[in-house]
C-alpha cells in the first residue's frame, strides 16, 4: 500500500499560484523568499499577482512550478514519500522531493534549464501535437515515416496515458504528421501552443547546456526511489539518477510507463503535488483503480 508523490511539468501554472500558501504557512513564506533571492527576481510576485502572459515566460515558467510544488509537497506534515515521479520538469521536484537534490541547487537547475531551453526553441521554429486515440505503435509508426521521407524531426515526446501521446517536431514535419495521424484514425489531433519542440533531438543544444549545470551539481543518496521519465525504472543511484536526468531533454517523457511501474511496485494512492490536476487525471486514466488526489 505505497503512497507514490509525482509532480507536474511546464503548462499547469495559473495566476495566483501558491499564495495560500505564502500567506498561511511560514515555512512556505520562507521558501518562496529564498526562491526570490536565488533567482534574483520577485518571481513570487509574478505567480501572485501577474496574469497568464507573463506566467508564460519561459524564464518564469518553469521556476514557478517548480517552486509552487516543491513548497506544496514540504508543507505537508510528516510526509515520507515511498516513490516519487514528475513529469518532464517536475523531475526536479520530485529529486528535491526524495532529498537527491536541495531546493537552492534544484531551483538554479530549472533556471538554466529554462534559458537553454528558450535559445534551442529560437533556433528551430518547431512545437508539439497532442494525439487522441491511436495506438502508441502507430503513431511511432508515423513519425518514423514522415522524418524517413522528409528528413524533417518528428518523434513521439510524451507518453501521457492510453490513447493520449504527444509528439513533438519541425512545423513542416508535424504538420504532415498530423494529417497522417488523422488519416490512420485518430480521434484528435491538436497542435499545441508551445514554441519548441520538447522532449525531441531539435533540443539537443539545450541539453549539452544543461549537462554542464549537471555534471557540476551535487546529487546526493535518495531516500527513495524515483521513476525517471527516460527509462520509466525506479532509480536510486545518483549516477544513474544524473545520466537520466541529462537524458531527458532530448528523449521522450515514458509518464504512463513510469506510473505503471510505480503501480507494479506497490504504489496505490498517487498525491500530485503543484499547481493543477493534470497528473492525478493520467493516473486514473492509466489505471481507473488508484486513489488519486492533489495538494496545491
Amino acid at each position: 500500500m505505497a503512497h507514490a508523490f509525482v509532480f507536474p511539468g511546464q503548462g499547469s501554472q495559473f495566476p495566483g499560484m501558491g499564495k495560500r500558501l505564502y500567506d498561511t504557512n511560514p515555512t512556505a513564506k520562507d521558501l518562496f523568499e529564498q526562491a526570490n533571492a536565488i533567482l534574483g527576481f520577485r518571481i513570487s510576485d509574478i505567480m501572485f499577482s501577474g496574469n497568464e502572459e507573463e506566467l508564460k515566460q519561459t524564464n518564469v515558467t518553469q521556476p514557478a512550478v517548480f517552486i509552487h510544488s516543491v513548497i506544496a509537497y514540504k508543507t505537508i506534515t510528516g510526509a515520507l514519500p515511498e516513490k516519487v515521479a514528475g513529469h518532464s520538469l517536475g523531475e526536479f521536484s520530485a529529486l528535491v522531493a526524495n532529498d537527491t537534490l536541495d531546493f537552492t541547487q534544484g531551483l538554479k537547475l530549472v533556471s538554466i534549464r529554462a534559458s537553454a531551453m528558450q535559445k534551442a526553441c529560437e533556433m528551430n521554429p518547431s512545437t508539439m501535437a497532442a494525439v487522441l486515440a491511436l495506438a502508441d505503435e502507430i503513431v511511432e509508426e508515423v513519425c518514423a515515416s514522415v522524418q524517413k521521407e522528409t528528413g524533417e524531426v518528428v518523434v513521439a515526446a510524451n507518453y501521457n496515458c492510453p490513447g493520449q501521446l504527444v509528439i513533438s517536431g519541425s512545423l513542416k514535419a508535424i504538420e504532415i504528421a498530423c494529417e497522417r495521424m488523422k488519416a490512420a484514425g485518430a480521434k484528435r489531433v491538436i497542435v499545441l501552443p508551445v514554441g519548441g519542440a520538447f522532449h525531441s533531438p531539435l533540443m539537443l543544444s539545450a541539453k549539452l547546456e544543461l549537462e554542464a549545470a549537471i555534471e557540476a551539481a551535487v546529487f546526493h543518496e535518495p531516500q527513495c526511489p524515483v521513476y525517471q521519465n527516460v527509462t520509466a525504472n525506479a532509480v536510486t543511484d545518483p549516477k544513474i539518477i544524473r545520466a537520466n536526468l541529462i537524458e531527458q531533454l532530448t528523449a521522450p517523457v515514458r509518464w504512463t510507463q513510469s506510473v505503471e511501474a510505480m503501480i507494479r511496485d506497490g504504489a496505490t494512492r498517487f498525491t500530485e503535488c503543484g499547481p493543477g490536476k493534470v497528473l492525478q487525471g493520467l493516473v486514473v486514466k492509466i489505471n481507473k483503480e488508484m486513489t488519486a488526489d492533489g495538494i496545491n
